[in-house]
C-alpha cells in the first residue's frame, strides 16, 4: 500500500530478527531512541549497509557518539541524528531544539527532528534551523485507543504541516543579502528617499546641499 501511494515504507527493528526481516523492504533502518545504547544491534544493522536514522531522546552526546563510532565501525558513515524528547507529550519547555545545531557541530552529520511535542509548530521550527528530516506520530482520530493517539496529529494537520514545511523550504533562500528579482523597481521608486534638483543646476556645477531637496515617497 505505501510503495502504491509513493510513500517511503520505513520500520524500527529492536532485534536481530527484526533487522532481518525489514531489510527485505526498507530503504533505511529507523532505530528508537531507547535502542541507542544497544551497540550490537546497531552495528548489525549497519551491517546491511542502509542509511541509518538514530533517535537521540535522552541520549548525552557521549552515548550518540558512541552509537556513531559503532555505526562506522562496520564500514557504514550514512547517519543521521534525530533530535528528540522521549516524554509524551512533551512540554515546549524542554524541547530544546537549539540542541539540533548543538549535533550538527559535534559530529559533522545530517540533524533532524522527531516531535512529541503538542501541534504542528515545533517540526515547521526545526526546518528553518535546518533539520534535514521531521518525524511526527500521526492517528486517523486522537480518540482513538493506544499510548500515542492523544499527542499524534490528524490528517488535516499532516497535510498542513507538510504545506508549512514546504514553503519554509522556499523561504530559507541563498542567504545571499540582496534584492530578489521579484521585487519591483516601482517600490524602490515609491519608497526610497531621493534627492531632487530645487534649482537648475549647469552641467559641471559642483553640487552642494543647498541645491538639493530630500523627498521622501509619503
Amino acid at each position: 500500500m505505501a510503495y502504491q501511494k509513493t510513500i517511503i515504507f520505513l520500520a524500527t527493528p529492536f532485534d536481530f530478527e527484526a533487522v532481518d526481516l525489514l531489510d527485505k523492504y526498507v530503504p533505511a533502518f529507523k532505530i528508537a531512541s531507547f535502542e541507542i545504547t544497544d551497540l550490537e544491534l546497531l552495528q548489525y544493522a549497519a551491517e546491511k549497509e542502509k542509511p541509518m536514522i538514530l533517535s537521540t531522546g535522552m541520549a548525552n552526546l557521549g552515548e550518540i557518539e558512541d552509537a556513531i563510532t559503532a555505526i562506522k565501525s562496520v564500514g557504514n558513515d550514512d547517519i543521521i541524528l534525530l533530535h528528540c524528547n522521549s516524554l509524551y507529550p512533551t512540554p515546549v519547555e524542554i524541547v530544546n531544539l537549539k540542541a539540533i545545531e548543538t549535533m550538527k557541530d559535534a559530529f559533522k552529520v545530517p540533524v533532524g527532528f522527531s516531535d512529541h511535542a503538542l501541534g504542528i509548530h515545533m517540526p515547521i521550527a526545526t526546518v528553518a534551523m535546518g533539520a534535514c528530516v521531521v518525524e511526527k506520530h500521526f492517528t486517523l482520530s486522537r480518540e482513538m485507543k493506544g499510548p500515542d493517539h492523544s499527542f499524534a496529529i490528524e490528517p488535516a494537520e499532516l497535510k498542513e504541516l507538510v504545506r508549512c514545511v514546504r514553503e519554509v523550504e522556499k523561504a530559507k533562500g541563498s542567504g545571499i543579502k540582496e534584492k530578489s528579482e521579484l521585487e519591483s523597481e516601482e517600490m524602490y521608486i515609491k519608497a526610497r528617499r531621493s534627492s531632487h534638483a530645487m534649482v537648475d543646476i549647469p552641467k559641471g556645477t559642483k553640487i552642494t546641499r543647498d541645491m538639493l531637496i530630500i523627498k521622501r515617497p509619503w
